[in-house]
């Protein structure tokens, strides 16, 4: 299409993403009390200092507009999780016709791997919140009182739930590397102690809570995974060799890439 066609159609999906978003505020709106209880539920776990009768939890704000502030932030942020169905389909009405066949499916593999990954880091940080909040709150010295504000806590949370979720893809970026031909499983077997040093080094420095219960709770599943997308690189590269001994018995695996013949037809066809 015209520049002009693409800038019109853009502008359609954007309106058709907002409305949605839009709605879903309204429905956040409307469910708002049961969203926040949800959300300060790790706070909530702890107990409370004497001086505020060990009940009950207690959170701060320190302006006359922080309340509505904060409301219209967990609407917005409901309204985008409720419209995510749309805004993904729109982002990927606009992407798809653009893209070739093989690429269609390593999308459609990203979106239905990285969906669900994030969505169980987010619930092991939701979990993990409470232990983090009891380490920085149990440095205070004694007879400290922490007056904790609702944006110093959202701040936190809304920290650990994307790094938690973010650090969870990283097995699927292997397993894309190694789709593309980037990544081999010999080269990830030289590099493993690496790959898991980086893992517990990233865990350490980027989790909110320096407690180390938060550290391995980050590490420990993403090494996990990490080795997953490795089992999946072996089991990978071996089909594809057998597949090139099979179309060229006169050469071995490495005389073959080499060659550029484990390109597809159409690419070495175009190439030459």
């Amino acid at each position: 299409m015209p520049l002009m066609e693409h800038i019109r159609e853009l502008r359609n999906r954007v309106v058709k993403i907002g409305t949605a978003i839009l709605i879903g505020a309204i429905i956040g709106w409307f469910v708002y009390s049961r969203v926040w209880h949800f959300i300060e539920a790790p706070y909530c776990r702890i107990k409370q200092p004497a001086e505020f009768g060990g009940k009950g939890c207690h959170l701060y704000v320190t302006g006359l507009f922080d309340g509505f502030f904060l409301k219209l932030q967990i609407c917005i942020a409901v309204g985008v999780m409720l419209a995510s169905p749309v805004w993904l389909y729109q982002l990927w009405a606009f992407i798809a016709p653009g893209l070739y066949r093989r690429e269609r499916r390593w999308a459609y593999f990203f979106v239905g791997a990285a969906v669900p990954l994030f969505a169980v880091g987010a619930t092991i940080a939701y979990f993990a919140m409470t232990k983090g909040i009891r380490f920085l709150l149990g440095v205070n010295p004694h007879g400290v009182v922490a007056i904790i504000t609702i944006n110093t806590y959202l701040s936190y949370a809304f920290a650990m739930l994307a790094i938690f979720g973010l650090a969870f893809e990283l097995p699927l970026v292997f397993v894309l590397l190694n789709l593309a031909g980037v990544l081999t499983h010999e080269r990830f077997r030289k590099s493993r102690r690496m790959i898991i040093f980086l893992v517990f080094a990233f865990a350490a420095i980027c989790t909110p809570s320096p407690d180390p219960i938060s550290m391995l709770l980050l590490a420990v599943p993403c090494v996990v995974l990490v080795e997953a997308s490795e089992v999946f690189a072996w089991v990978h590269d071996r089909r594809k060799a057998r597949n090139l001994s099979l179309a060229y018995p006169g050469l071995s695996a490495e005389e073959v890439t080499e060659y550029g013949l484990d390109k597809p037809l159409s690419d070495a066809n175009s190439g030459s």
